[in-house]
């Protein structure tokens, strides 16, 4: 490992910089989750706390500069496919996450989990990641009033003359300039423009801006574990391990590699440890009443600005817990704008379709030249979005991999573990309603 010494400043700097840039999930998240119809403040609350928790036990045991908090993808897998497509109750998809969870760090503990990340296709790694983005961004497009459902169920170009379409285009704008000016904390920085715009023009109402933190008890500990071995839960169960275990390789790498954390054989020291953290991270997030936690990638920027140790991860933990006794701003800018018995959500949404976006560059990485590659890997990444379901979108791509992996002779090349989700999958759909 290179270059791993820096100051206590270097190290607070680099926190505050990580912090300001992943901000944006203190808003967004509750926003995701009451659409799920989970208490906003008790989301919020557990949004904080779980995020304070993971990443200071990351800086604490893992000693790496890595902060973590509830993931986007995962949060609308929980709340627009699991809750809101297939009718479960938000209570056993916290049991979901939870479950997922503890076999995330029994995996992590007894270190098998090489084994399963290796199984998986880059292809349809990579594929997966893109299609949850442009999912996201989706759905911020339709928050936004950017896009919205015609008559006959199809999307179309929404009224770009409404108040809170205008609102959340300045917001976008504002945030694509800002970013594309490598700005640190871009998105917060756009957020509360956005938000300071919707107050002057009357959309949103000022309700203070400290106070007390917010009460987690609307979910604390409200997991459900009722049906938790019908099909549908262990489908669930397996696409939200799938999910955070992806999500925490890849953006560990990504994070190593930015800040030369890697050894000169390419490892991460301690990375056993940072995988334990995460899956920590998603147990206790599971109990308080939030969804998968997960590694950001937002940490680079921290460690372009000096971070290099486990110190700074502390410091944005402190952060997450001060942000508690913010909750009138959190709700305000977070809870959204009702019009003609709609809710919508221009102040967040912008940030949904920018890091949507970032979630795709992913797709250079799919070799599209070999079309038995790329056939599955398409069909994952437009089916995701058009299904409205990752699950879904995850299975019809699994099992499209398979039958390109046939067609091309490619059967005994291919890992035993594709072939077994392919057909629990196909087992699913043609045999199990629901």
């Amino acid at each position: 490992m290179q270059n791993s010494e820096s100051s206590i400043k270097q190290e607070l700097g680099g926190g505050l910089v990580t912090f300001m840039t992943m901000a944006y999930i203190i808003f967004v998240q509750p926003a995701v989750l009451s659409a799920a119809g989970m208490d906003f403040g008790a989301v919020t609350f557990a949004t904080c706390i779980s995020a304070a928790i993971a990443t200071a036990f990351m800086g604490i045991y893992a000693n790496l500069p890595i902060a973590q908090a509830p993931g986007m993808g995962e949060n609308f897998f929980f709340t627009y496919t699991v809750v809101l497509a297939m009718g479960v109750a938000w209570q056993e998809a916290l049991g979901a996450v939870f479950i997922a969870g503890v076999i995330f760090l029994l995996l992590s503990i007894f270190k098998v989990r090489r084994y399963i990340v290796d199984a998986i296709p880059n292809s349809m790694k990579h594929a997966v990641a893109a299609g949850i983005g442009i999912f996201i961004a989706f759905i911020g497009l339709l928050d936004s009033g950017i896009i919205s459902k015609s008559q006959g169920g199809v999307v179309q170009l929404g009224n770009l003359q409404s108040p809170h379409t205008l609102l959340a285009i300045f917001g976008l704008i504002l945030i694509i300039i800002l970013t594309v000016r490598k700005v640190p904390g871009a998105i917060l920085w756009g957020i509360i423009a956005t938000a300071v715009l919707a107050l002057i023009t009357g959309m949103i109402k000022y309700e203070g801006i400290v106070s007390s933190p917010p009460s987690p008890s609307a979910t604390f500990l409200k997991m459900s574990f009722k049906n938790i071995f019908s099909p549908q839960i262990l489908t669930v169960i397996f696409i939200f391990l799938y999910m955070d275990m992806f999500d925490t390789v890849g953006t560990l790498l990504a994070v190593a590699d930015a800040g030369d954390l890697l050894t000169p054989e390419g490892k991460l020291p301690r990375a056993n440890r940072a995988l334990i953290s995460d899956a920590v991270g998603t147990v206790v997030g599971a109990i308080f009443g939030t969804s998968t936690v997960t590694s950001f990638i937002e940490s680079t920027a921290g460690i372009s600005a000096g971070a290099r140790r486990g110190l700074s991860s502390v410091f944005v933990a402190i952060l997450f817990l001060l942000s508690l006794f913010f909750y009138p701003l959190i709700k305000m800018i977070g809870a959204g704008v009702t019009v003609g018995g709609a809710t919508f959500h221009p102040i967040t949404a912008p940030a949904l379709i920018i890091v949507g976006g970032m979630m795709t560059k992913s797709l250079n990485k799919i070799e599209w030249e070999k079309i038995w590659i790329a056939i599955p890997a398409f069909i994952t990444l437009i089916a995701i979005p058009l299904t409205y379901s990752v699950a879904d979108g995850f299975a019809l791509g699994f099992v499209a991999y398979a039958i390109s992996a046939i067609a091309a002779g490619k059967a005994k090349e291919t890992n035993l573990a594709i072939w077994i989700i392919a057909a629990l999958f196909i087992i699913r759909y043609a045999f199990i309603s629901g």
